[in-house]
């Protein structure tokens, strides 16, 4: 499962996601947030804007919060949102550690194991962190990318507030009765070459009609698993790498949209 994910990923890291975050004129800051007994340390972004604005929280990959997901947060401020991009495997390693002490394999072995009702639960402590800071007009939005456009679709699900969910070639549930309890759009943002994923739409499609709900589908033919990565990777090498390029840029354009209309 976890090896269809590694589109445009290296094992160096992403020292050209951290090089974009260190020239970043927005404020970033490392913040503890509250699920229980639980401590989940979160990446925050704020937004150079005069009024309150919408939020955004954004689930990391499958590699646990690297910092290619802490630079959507803050392109998600440089578009005007406060972001929020929780470490779910806060704890999880030795000594209290996360995402960084456990590195990437680790990661994909240690987030597989977490179990769903934690997870839910980080995210409504970052919800009700970000809902509360006076510079929030109230208005929240959730975008997820592999594994965590799959937890996307579960907060959906689960956070009854949430004002759009936008599931970046994630999973769907597969219970129907679930999507009876989402109460916003749900947006996904699919590739075409990801059958593993894009070939359960048409089914998630008629579980969301049948309950009324609103889904609006997009796939960039010719891209891979991990387009919104890989698409803006200056090193990438994949055959499908201009594909990948398209379907970022486009999805990127469409993700703002959708938030715009917030």
């Amino acid at each position: 499962m976890a090896l269809v994910c590694l589109t445009g990923w290296t094992a160096s890291g992403q020292d050209w996601a951290k090089a974009k975050l260190d020239k970043s004129p927005r404020h970033g800051e490392w913040v503890d947030v509250k699920n229980g007994a639980r401590t989940v340390h979160c990446f925050v972004v704020y937004p150079e804007v005069k009024t309150p604005s919408p939020a955004v929280i954004v689930i990391h990959e499958i590699f646990g919060l690297t910092d290619w997901a802490r630079d959507v947060a803050d392109q998600l401020a440089e578009a005007g949102y406060i972001a929020i991009a929780p470490d779910l495997l806060s704890g999880a390693a030795p000594n209290g550690g996360g995402s960084i002490e456990l590195g990437t394999q680790e990661s994909i072995r240690a987030i597989q194991k977490l179990p769903p009702d934690q997870i839910t639960g980080d995210l409504n402590a970052a919800a009700d962190y970000l809902k509360a800071l006076p510079s929030c007009n109230g208005k929240l939005a959730v975008a997820g990318f592999c594994w965590g456009g799959g937890q996307t679709f579960r907060f959906a699900c689960n956070r009854p507030d949430l004002k759009a969910a936008c599931v970046f070639y994630g999973p769907s549930p597969t219970d129907a009765s679930l999507m009876d309890k989402i109460k916003c759009p749900v947006y996904g943002f699919y590739a075409g070459e990801d059958a593993r994923i894009t070939a359960s739409v048409p089914k998630t499609e008629e579980m969301m009609k049948a309950s009324g709900k609103t889904y609006e589908p997009v796939t960039y033919e010719g891209a891979g698993h991990g387009f919104m990565r890989a698409g803006e990777n200056p090193d990438a090498t994949e055959k499908n790498k201009d594909a990948n390029k398209k379907a970022h840029d486009e999805g990127w354009e469409r993700l703002k949209a959708v938030l715009g209309k917030l």
